[in-house]
């Protein structure tokens, strides 16, 4: 059985979560408090403009993935991570491959859509990663391997930590795309609105039901 937890309060906190050995399998449900601009693991805090963020009232923080920002304001974004130990990546085949294990994770995340409700066409992305201009600076403008794909643009967005015992999965669905308010607590050179890439949404009730329908189908699995 998946381990369940909800957990609500600061980005700053939930991002510090570590993963405490031995690791279980486990999903964790984000309800953010407050606005967050999440970084990814690598990117600088200058990438994000202190003063706007400041004056917005939006934390800084870093995430434990790699990628772009993501913007998290309640109400707008479900934030779920999936942890997985080794011993279930190998079993799955996938093994210590980042990419493929990213897309067995994603065609799970993929059949969850459909069992919440969504019936539009969907794709997994079963390759390299896709990057763009802006990409590096902003999550949701990149493919990534595991990323649900819809005609609207990317659906959920999916990045990883690896550590020895584990992966662990973050992944992003949002129920409302602001990419004005994004852009605007972003440092210069920033994109305009209109050069980012279009990123698709989730009704908030199959967005709210998705995390536990990926746990349901990591256990049936």
């Amino acid at each position: 059985m998946i381990e369940r937890t909800r957990w609500r309060g600061s980005a700053s906190e939930f991002h510090a979560r570590p993963l405490v050995t031995p690791v279980r399998e486990a999903l964790w449900v984000f309800d953010v408090a407050a606005p967050a601009l999440a970084l990814g693991s690598t990117q600088s805090p200058e990438v994000a403009d202190a003063a706007a963020c400041a004056a917005a009232g939006v934390e800084v923080v870093k995430r434990r993935s790699g990628g772009g920002a993501v913007l998290l304001r309640p109400g707008e974004v479900v934030w779920f991570d999936v942890v997985v130990p080794v011993e279930r990546l190998h079993a799955a085949g996938v093994g210590d491959d980042v990419g493929r294990s990213m897309v067995w994770l994603g065609s799970m995340i993929d059949e969850a859509l459909g069992a919440v409700g969504h019936r539009g066409a969907r794709t997994v992305h079963d390759g390299a990663m896709v990057c763009s201009r802006w990409s590096r600076l902003v999550c949701f403008d990149g493919i990534g391997p595991g990323e649900v794909l819809t005609d609207g643009g990317k659906l959920v967005g999916v990045s990883q930590r690896r550590t020895r015992d584990a992966a662990r999965f973050q992944c992003a669905v949002h129920t409302v795309w602001s990419p004005d308010a994004l852009v605007a607590l972003l440092a210069h050179p920033r994109p305009a609105v209109d050069d980012l890439a279009p990123v698709d949404v989730l009704d908030q009730a199959m967005a709210d039901a998705l995390p536990d329908a990926v746990a349901d189908r990591l256990e049936r699995a």
